[in-house]
């Protein structure tokens, strides 16, 4: 018989080469959703505020913390108990965890650690701005801090070893979150000065052929990534260790660099695009790198976090609409691990008032992405459709029987897709504020096409110079189920001329015949 320990979850390239993420032997694609940061800290509230408002979603995946704090509120003494009702609650509702460890950093700053860790600054002493003005992070130089949060971190896992490993309702860890330093371009500490003036270490010689000192060797950029080898170094460490007790696979998120593209403004020295070579070789327990998406132009950052083998994955997406349209080029264009908008216990409440300008701005977020008014109907119906397509989308990843589609700006009018013997124009929708935008996938048969999302006019063509000409033969609506086709209208006649997508995702398949 299998042993558990050989179904244990992990990443590995599926039938056709693509990295995937395999639950209890099984390709698994995380339709997901992630909580705000404070939702699973209570047992309670998570019972009456979050799981009725996210089962209509048929989301397979939570999202969710769990803070240091939480596990360790004197030093040396464990309590899991919140933990184990979060692992309880998850099993009834019959959804899977990524679980989110809050340890030493989240979002640049130190604020999810124990009570212990923040009354003793001397201990685990602070990253200084310049002049030595301390911070509310601890220094990533602190080595009993790492030592903290790693033995922390180490009794996690194994007790998620001991009590999930059958069940494995956790099937990912992330470690950290949104690490770095803000508000400066690097540590100014004692021990981080020391650190500065010494030669860089071979592995950032071997990366980038540079010698000497940080500054000798890479110039305005040395503090970024002098405290991005740091940061995952710590991480490599602390990951490491957890592995060796258990094996989950692992992964860092990522605040994006974003205008004005200055370190410290968004967490100097996270896993940012340029950053993932360092990353991915400084720490190579983590299985990938992940970044979170509230930018507007998707396409552009899941190619940037998909080089040097790093398989996608979207932990944290943006609240508007958009992310319902989103999700379809998540799988079907870049073949993500998985999609997951942020706090989506929101989505299906009536918003009253719009987010909280001052933590955008410190999040430097648009309000836009982050506002979630109107998108609840549209991601229930965009992860129905997706639960429709699981079965293909996993057959067809990485092959070219599946092809993406997604408007990357307001500018962009269609494209031209081409098909087998024919090519698919594809016009854009004009979304109205508060509605998905156009994306979706297309999947070939062998004399028409399955065509799933939103928001788009699609019109076969001849190909240019062909001397043919094409007859739709069906239009029809409908869904799948396990896998197989089932038909609803049929859709002939005038209607054979309104040939799309609205902004309610559906799937439509297209019968085609070329006349030569």
């Amino acid at each position: 018989m299998e042993t558990a320990k050989k179904r244990i979850p992990c990443i590995a390239p599926d039938a056709n080469g693509i990295p995937v993420l395999y639950v209890q032997g099984e390709p698994f694609l995380v339709l997901g959703g992630e909580l705000h940061n404070s939702s699973s800290s209570s047992l309670e509230f998570m019972e009456k505020e979050v799981w009725p408002y996210i089962r209509q979603f048929s989301m397979n995946t939570v999202i969710l913390p769990i803070a240091w704090e939480s596990i360790e509120a004197g030093e040396g003494c464990f309590d899991f108990t919140l933990l184990e009702g979060i692992l309880s609650q998850a099993r009834r509702e019959k959804v899977r965890i990524v679980l989110l460890w809050f340890g030493l950093w989240k979002n640049g700053e130190s604020f999810y650690v124990p009570s212990w860790v923040k009354e003793d600054d001397r201990r685990f002493f602070r990253a200084c701005y310049g002049a030595g003005r301390p911070s509310n992070t601890v220094s990533p130089f602190c080595r009993e801090a790492v030592e903290a949060d790693k033995k922390a971190f180490c009794r996690l896992m194994e007790f998620l070893r001991e009590t999930d490993e059958e069940e494995q309702t956790v099937i990912m860890v992330q470690v950290e979150n949104e690490i770095g330093f803000l508000k400066a371009e690097r540590d100014y500490s004692d021990t981080a000065q020391e650190e500065y003036g010494k030669s860089v270490p071979e592995e950032i010689r071997e990366l980038y052929g540079k010698e000497g000192n940080w500054e000798q060797a890479l110039g305005e950029d040395a503090p970024e990534y002098f405290m991005a080898y740091h940061y995952a170094r710590d991480v490599e460490e602390i990951a490491s260790a957890g592995k060796r007790i258990y094996p989950l696979p692992m992964y860092v998120n990522a605040w994006l660099e974003q205008h004005p593209d200055r370190p410290g403004c968004y967490p100097s020295g996270g896993p940012v695009g340029k950053l993932v070579p360092l990353w991915k070789n400084t720490a190579p327990s983590l299985d990938l790198i992940a970044p979170d998406i509230y930018l507007p132009d998707l396409k552009g950052v899941c190619e940037e976090y998909s080089v040097c083998g790093n398989p996608l994955f979207i932990p944290e997406a943006r609240r508007d609409p958009v992310t319902a349209s989103n999700a379809f080029y998540a799988f079907g264009g870049m073949n993500a691990l998985g999609f997951s908008p942020f706090a989506v216990e929101d989505f299906l409440r009536e918003e009253k008032e719009g987010p909280d300008a001052s933590l955008l701005a410190a999040l430097n977020i648009e309000a836009d992405g982050f506002s979630c008014l109107g998108t609840g109907p549209y991601l229930v119906k965009s992860y129905q459709v997706l639960n429709e397509l699981y079965p293909l989308l996993l057959k067809r990843r990485g092959t070219d029987r599946m092809t993406g589609f997604i408007r990357r700006n307001p500018y962009e009018k269609g494209s031209i897709i081409p098909m087998d013997g024919y090519d698919l124009q594809l016009d854009y929708l004009s979304g109205k504020m508060g509605e998905p935008g156009s994306a979706g996938i297309i999947f070939r048969e062998e004399n028409g096409f399955y065509i799933s999302g939103c928001q788009v006019r699609f019109t076969p063509l001849p190909k240019k110079g062909s001397g043919t000409y094409l007859t739709i033969v069906g239009l029809e609506e409908g869904r799948f189920k396990a896998g197989s086709w089932v038909r609803g209208r049929v859709l002939n006649g005038d209607e054979l001329n309104d040939m799309t997508l609205k902004s309610m995702a559906e799937t439509k398949y297209v019968r085609i015949c070329i006349h030569r």
